[in-house]
């Protein structure tokens, strides 16, 4: 009988962890619309606390909430947070996931950092390899510090 209830519990848990980290779908379009005309001179200085309490300070673009859709194609205003990411995939079907608040984005290419940890190890991909993009709350212990 105990097993039971275990597995039970698990089962309950994982359904409730998988349905409430909804994903969006950002057009490729309307990314590169949300990123023109950011530079370097617009980024904006943010400090986050971490899960252990840790703050860190860094640069960002001033993107308050991101344009996407939802999977039936309804759009949706997504509150920028630290804890988001994005999955760019590619023509290949590779998968390259960052924090969506460390990436920069010029008319080439998309940069990014995939650790908040580890965020002196940088990735680039082309825009133009870019199948898909999709957005969602990882729900990691993130958050701004004002």
């Amino acid at each position: 009988m105990t097993k039971t209830i275990l597995f039970s519990v698990i089962i309950i848990g994982l359904i409730f962890f998988l349905s409430s980290c909804k994903t969006y779908y950002i057009p490729l379009d309307s990314f590169k619309q949300q990123f023109a005309g950011m530079d370097t001179s617009k980024l904006k200085e943010v400090t986050t606390r971490g899960p252990m309490g840790d703050k860190v300070k860094y640069k960002t673009f001033p993107i308050d909430f991101i344009k996407c859709v939802d999977k039936n194609g309804n759009p949706i205003e997504l509150q920028n947070s630290p804890s988001l990411e994005i999955r760019f995939t590619d023509t290949n079907n590779k998968k390259t996931i960052f924090y969506f608040d460390l990436i920069s984005v010029d008319e080439t290419y998309v940069r990014g950092v995939q650790s908040r940890f580890i965020t002196s190890i940088k990735k680039t991909i082309p825009l133009n390899t870019i199948k898909t993009i999709e957005i969602q709350d990882g729900k990691k212990k993130f958050s701004y510090v004002n």
